[in-house]
C-alpha cells in the first residue's frame, strides 16, 4: 500500500466506506460506476447492461495506483484504499485476473506475480487458476498460453467447476454492494 494512503487512513480514521462505484471486469479493466451506471443495474450478473458497467477507466497512472491500493478484507470484500476511504469493488467473475507470458510467468492484472497450484474449468469453458494469491480467471487473450502449460504438464489438467460455487469455495464477495443492502434488508425486517 502506497505510504501517502497509509497517512491518510491514520489522519481520518472515519471516512466512510463506498459501495458498487468501482468495478473489475474478466479481462482486468476497471469501470467507473456514477450514480446513473448503478441505478441501470448491477455490475455483472442478471439484469447487468452495458449502461450498467459504466465507464472504463483508462488513465495509467490511476490504474496503477488502484492496483498498488488493492486487497481484501476479512470477510473476502474486495477494495480499493483510496486514501482514507475503502471503495469496495464489484467484481464481474473473480478478484484476481491472470496474465501469462510465453515463459510460463503468471502476472495478476494489478502486475503481482503469482504461483499456480491448481486449474478449473467452469460450464462456459472459462479456465481459472488457483495460486498462492488466490483464484482468478485467465484473461480471455492467454487461454491458449495456459493450455500449452497444461499440454506440458506445467500446471495440472483443470478440474470443472461451476461459477456460481467459486465465491463461496474460495472466500470471496463478488458484490460488496449487494451483500451490504442484503444485510441492511435482514437487520431492517427485524
Amino acid at each position: 500500500m502506497d505510504a501517502i494512503v497509509k497517512a491518510a487512513m491514520a489522519k481520518w480514521p472515519n471516512v466512510p466506506d463506498c459501495y458498487g462505484w468501482l468495478g473489475l471486469d474478466a479481462r482486468g479493466r476497471w469501470w467507473m460506476r456514477d450514480e446513473r451506471a448503478q441505478a441501470a443495474g448491477p455490475f455483472a450478473g442478471p439484469g447487468a447492461t452495458p449502461a450498467s458497467r459504466g465507464a472504463e477507466l483508462r488513465h495509467d497512472k490511476l490504474i496503477a495506483f488502484i492496483g498498488r491500493n488493492y486487497a481484501a478484507d476479512d470477510s473476502g470484500r474486495w477494495y480499493f484504499q483510496n486514501g482514507p476511504q475503502r471503495v469496495f469493488v464489484e467484481l464481474e467473475l473473480t478478484p484476481w485476473v491472470w496474465r501469462l507470458t510465453p515463459d510460463g510467468a503468471v502476472h495478476s492484472h494489478t502486475g503481482v506475480s503469482a504461483n499456480v497450484r491448481d486449474t478449473l474449468l467452469d460450464e462456459q469453458g472459462r479456465l481459472y487458476l488457483v495460486t498462492d494469491l488466490g483464484i482468478g480467471v485467465v484473461h480471455s487473450q492467454d487461454v491458449s498460453l495456459a493450455a500449452d502449460a497444461i499440454d506440458a504438464g506445467v500446471w495440472l489438467p483443470p478440474r470443472g467447476c461451476e461459477t456460481a460455487a467459486l465465491p463461496a469455495l474460495y472466500g470471496f464477495v463478488p458484490s460488496p454492494d449487494a451483500a451490504r443492502r442484503r444485510a441492511s434488508a435482514s437487520s431492517a425486517s427485524r
